[in-house]
């Protein structure tokens, strides 16, 4: 079938696709909250709230919680994301642990990950592409040859 679109088609349908990416980026962009640290907050203690008044360090970045500190409940910050991370209040010097959403590494991993899987589909999609090029191309002489020994 793909045979069948001539470089016109396959260039307006091409430029198509790209325009309708970055539509659909610009879109979700525009709708997603990008101040959602916020939204899983929760700590330890009921008075350890203080970062949210006060200026405070990050003495451990997001990170995931153990398996034991999820199945257990001991760290209550755990329960919502299993992740966590560790603040240090300015002025009142407690340590607080808070909920956080992703953890940085992780996803750098996993996109990673998926760019590795989406590069190794692309090889894979022009090899086959050149083979069914080769293909059809041997087809074609094959087709010719016969013709000019009918005709002969």
């Amino acid at each position: 079938m793909i045979e069948s679109c001539t470089k016109k088609r396959m260039l307006i349908a091409v430029t198509f696709l790209g325009g309708l990416t970055i539509l659909v980026l610009i879109i979700e962009s525009n709708w997603t909250d990008t101040d959602n640290s916020k939204a899983f907050v929760e700590s330890v203690e009921k008075n350890s709230s203080c970062y949210l008044n006060e200026e405070f360090d990050v003495i451990l970045e997001c990170h995931p919680c153990t398996a034991f500190e999820i199945a257990s409940e001991s760290i209550g910050v755990c329960i919502h994301t299993s992740n966590k991370e560790v603040l240090k209040c300015r002025k009142s010097g407690i340590t607080v642990t808070r909920s956080c959403d992703k953890v940085a590494w992780l996803e750098e991993r996993s996109f990673w990950r998926f760019e590795g899987l989406m590069f190794g589909l692309a090889v894979l999609s022009c090899i086959s592409v050149y083979w069914r090029e080769n293909i059809l191309r041997q087809r074609i002489v094959r087709k010719v040859a016969r013709q000019l020994r009918a005709s002969v």
